[in-house]
């Protein structure tokens, strides 16, 4: 085994940080990660020894995730957290289940982040199954009965399309496929004019192509009517409204919290703040509340591995967006914890530093 420091209590934490990682997102999810670890120390630490957090960059990579949980692995870390990325975060759980180390993800949403049943691994965010259904019965809501996807080779994207089309399917809708290795950004315009479709769904890498696609749909004028979405959040990051401006605008997309904060919550988006020097996004609310699961649990029921990972139906604890609990779900294989309602929000057209809440889903138990 690794040599450790024995005066403190390490958890290995796994970030996007680096290209082709999306960067933005990893460095609001380290934020709220940091920002925890150090409230948590301010009060105390982990009865009395202080947390210390191990960050790794996983780069969108998942050899490199699986490689990083070998070495906090070794390095006796108590626990990881941490990764946005779902593909990423699926290698890092099953890696994290074969080793036993307690793995909880904070803002990786794909429903199967491991392929069997296990108590090694839990999740703070939101399945993406339900977060894209709502996002499907806002389109519908909104008029839209044919849509089109604009989707590169991935997973995530593959899952969302099929949520996608089962939903719109069984209600009269049509959803339509572009697939950019075959036709290229510089196309979508010319097969979106003759798809006859009313919207165009993004479910492609960011800030390439999603930001050449966003700018040559805005400029053609065959297109002016029609609406473009963003469900995976790349609109919620304020370096989307820099790299777009005026384009950045009037693009849905799903955000993880709900309209009104609690006091603990506004505190918290404060902390953010004056962290990020910027509006915190949802992401940063998901590291923070994963160290506070984590440091209540290891105050709870103590460091061993085994012990945490017994214990994620026991969680009870106040987190920035609601109270976090954990309960088994049909079809899903790792405890997962309940979540806020589910707001489909995008820029305002005249305030891009505002954000305006266009449809509202239930919230999970």
């Amino acid at each position: 085994m690794g040599r450790t420091n024995r005066s403190v209590v390490r958890i290995g934490a796994l970030v996007p940080l680096t290209r082709p990682g999306w960067v933005e997102a990893g460095r609001h999810l380290l934020a709220g990660l940091e920002l925890a670890v150090s409230n948590v120390n301010a009060s105390g630490g982990i009865n009395g020894r202080p947390l210390d957090l191990i960050v790794r960059d996983t780069a969108a990579d998942p050899k490199k995730a699986e490689a990083a949980v070998d070495e906090l692995a070794e390095l006796n870390v108590v626990a990881l957290a941490g990764e946005y990325h779902s593909v990423v975060a699926r290698a890092v759980a099953t890696r994290a289940d074969a080793l036993r180390v307690p793995f909880l993800c904070s803002s990786a949403v794909l429903d199967a982040l491991i392929d069997q049943p296990t108590n090694w691994v839990a999740r703070i965010a939101p399945v993406q199954s339900h977060g894209w259904r709502i996002y499907a019965d806002f389109l519908l809501n909104a008029g839209h009965r044919r849509i089109a996807v604009a989707s590169q080779s991935s997973l995530y994207w593959a899952s969302g399309i099929r949520v996608l089309q089962d939903y719109f399917t069984t209600r009269g809708g049509t959803v339509v496929e572009f697939d950019l290795h075959s036709s290229g950004p510089a196309n979508v315009c010319d097969e979106l004019v003759n798809s006859r479709a009313t919207a165009l769904i993004l479910l492609v890498g960011y800030p390439e192509p999603a930001v050449s696609i966003v700018k040559s749909v805005r400029r053609d004028q065959r297109l002016a009517q029609i609406m473009i979405g963003a469900p995976a959040g790349q609109p919620e990051f304020a370096d989307w409204a820099t790299l777009l401006g005026d384009d950045s605008v009037a693009i849905p997309f799903l955000r993880y919290r709900p309209e009104r904060l609690s006091p603990f919550g506004t505190r918290v988006e404060t902390a953010l703040h004056e962290r990020l020097v910027e509006a915190p996004s949802f992401v940063a609310f998901e590291g923070y509340d994963t160290i506070t699961v984590l440091a209540h649990m290891l105050r709870s029921y103590g460091e061993d591995r085994t012990h945490i990972a017994e214990s994620w139906p026991r969680v009870s604890v106040e987190g920035t967006r609601g109270q976090i609990q954990f309960s088994r779900m049909p079809n899903i294989n790792v405890w997962q914890c309940g979540w806020p309602p589910i707001q489909v929000v995008d820029r305002e057209p005249a305030r891009p530093d505002r954000f305006r809440t266009l449809y509202v889903g239930e919230a999970a138990d």
